[in-house]
């Protein structure tokens, strides 16, 4: 009999583990500038062909997947010279209709229908590369098909950050959108696949031929994030990603409206969120369904009685049944929750609903970010020519020294210059007055105008030459001055996050215990 196998875990998803290399059918991210990168799921293909839509198309040229499979992180890809437009299946069919291989109805002679996808053969372009990365949030974030307003990587940094977001934390997102917030929180909450660790201990007892006794032990509780989403289609193509980039064990997408039906799922054990993020039109309607006790409804009217809010208007559907109440919230951990607004005026109402639910410690936070580059900065006349050099002069002897090397050369080609006018001048008087036009004065010009070049500075495009000489054996990378520059402009979009604690419940047998204890 073969002994039992242990289980194996899943595979790990690019975002968590993207490994030191891409590979075939997983997902990969060209970076062609510092703000636009391209996604692409490599599709596996011989390093010498290419099939038609196995290629990235960029204005910076054409990147066939084969030359992105199996290549370390961080390589710099060479663009391909590739030609799919004139591969496709008419194109194909027309030439073996002119070569008469096929009949009228579109078959070739052995009776197979013609191909629709064709192999060629991969070359190198002469210019035009790209950077292969791996797929993170803070990538994805940048790259990812925008379906609605997304949050970017300097504000859910500070969202995590100030939630206490931590490995096995269930975390309930409301409004998920395009699923940049969704892609990272769930790196942050991770901490083991769900279902692994029960497995191996009965694959351990079977292996042994022994029952253990199950011990009294707390049970490990595995990161989840719960995503809502009102729209049906988004949350369908959110749910396709997730599940395409391997994250479906962690992640639960739910296409519902929160502010009737809440947050609680069939599960019983479901959500017990720690953390909550509101990413919606009108928060303040959601935390009714964010408390750990029934609300009374002289609050939930209060809250709702405004007008231009989205249940102050009539309904005229049935009204179902009321489900008797549970909190979605852990009854055994302090609840933080931020909620995303773009308005004053939502934050205001916002604030309110948490003072009449009994939040406390609430803040509010706005995000302005600007970029840092920090390079080498290069300077002087010797750098001209140069790739991020920057060719003015360094000191005032440099910038002497050049301008009476320009005039003196423009002395020299200003008298050549003269010289040639007046020997034109000459030639014209002389047949004006009927003379015989005199022969040239200087039958080799060029050899004048060499030998009266020479001594003087040499010319920019001799300067270019040399210069491009001389860095071939310097070590560019490590010349010039450190600097760190700011962006002029600050490029955010306007947003107002404010943040809540709810404690956990103080119950009268909490109290009798610290009676007891404490006296």
């Amino acid at each position: 009999m073969d002994a039992p196998q242990p289980p194996m875990a899943p595979t790990a998803s690019p975002f968590l583990d993207s490994g030191t290399h891409s590979s075939a059918g997983r997902l990969g991210v060209l970076q062609l500038k510092r703000d636009h990168l391209i996604p692409a799921v490599l599709s596996d293909s011989t390093s010498s062909e290419y099939a038609e839509g196995d290629v990235v198309n960029t204005r910076f040229g054409s990147f066939t997947h084969s030359s992105l499979i199996n290549k370390p992180w961080g390589t710099q890809v060479l663009a391909s010279v590739v030609d799919t437009g004139s591969r496709n299946a008419k194109s194909k069919k027309r030439k073996r209709e002119a070569n008469g291989d096929v009949d009228a109805a579109g078959e070739t002679e052995t009776g197979s229908e013609a191909p629709t996808r064709s192999v060629a053969k991969v070359a190198t372009a002469s210019s035009g590369f790209a950077h292969l990365v791996p797929p993170t949030p803070e990538t994805w974030t940048l790259c990812l098909p925008h379906r609605t307003q997304v949050v970017y990587t300097p504000d859910y940094s500070f969202i995590i950050q100030k939630t206490r977001l931590r490995p096995g934390d269930h975390i309930i997102e409301a409004g998920a959108g395009s699923g940049s917030f969704t892609h990272a929180v769930v790196r942050t909450v991770f901490n083991g696949y769900p279902g692994l660790e029960e497995h191996k201990e009965e694959w351990q007892d079977e292996a042994n031929g022994t029952e253990t006794r199950k011990r009294k032990r707390r049970q490990k509780r595995h990161g989840h994030v719960y995503s809502f989403e009102y729209h049906k289609p988004r949350a369908e193509q959110l749910e396709k990603e997730i599940t395409s980039h391997e994250l479906d064990p962690m992640v639960t997408v739910t296409n519902r409206d929160v502010y009737k039906d809440g947050f609680c799922l069939d599960d019983d054990n479901a959500p017990s969120a720690d953390v909550i993020f509101l990413d919606l039109p009108a928060p303040w309607l959601a935390l009714k369904h964010l408390t750990r006790t029934p609300p009374p409804p002289a609050v939930v009217k209060s809250v709702a009685s405004d007008p231009s809010t989205p249940t102050a208007k009539a309904s005229t559907s049935t009204p179902q049944p009321e489900k008797p109440f549970r909190s979605p919230l852990n009854p055994k951990s302090t609840t933080r929750i931020c909620t995303f607004s773009p308005c004053i005026e939502q934050v205001q109402k916002t604030v309110a609903a948490m003072r009449s639910y009994g939040w406390i410690d609430i803040e509010m936070f706005t995000m302005e970010h600007k970029r840092l580059e920090v390079r080498r900065e290069r300077i002087g006349l010797a750098e001209e020519g140069l790739r991020g050099a920057n060719p003015s002069p360094a000191t005032v002897e440099e910038a002497v020294q050049r301008l009476r090397e320009v005039e003196d050369r423009a002395k020299v080609f200003h008298g050549l210059q003269k010289e040639k006018q007046e020997q034109v001048m000459r030639k014209a008087e002389a047949k004006k007055r009927g003379d015989k036009v005199p022969p040239a004065e200087n039958e080799d010009d060029g050899e004048v105008k060499r030998k009266k070049l020479e001594g003087l500075p040499p010319s920019k495009h001799d300067r270019l030459e040399r210069a491009k000489k001389e860095s071939a054996n310097r070590s560019l990378f490590k010349e010039g001055r450190l600097v760190c520059r700011t962006e002029n402009e600050i490029k955010t979009h306007t947003s107002y996050l404010v943040f809540a604690v709810l404690p956990i419940q103080w119950t009268a047998e909490d109290e009798a215990k610290a009676r007891k204890k404490w006296g």
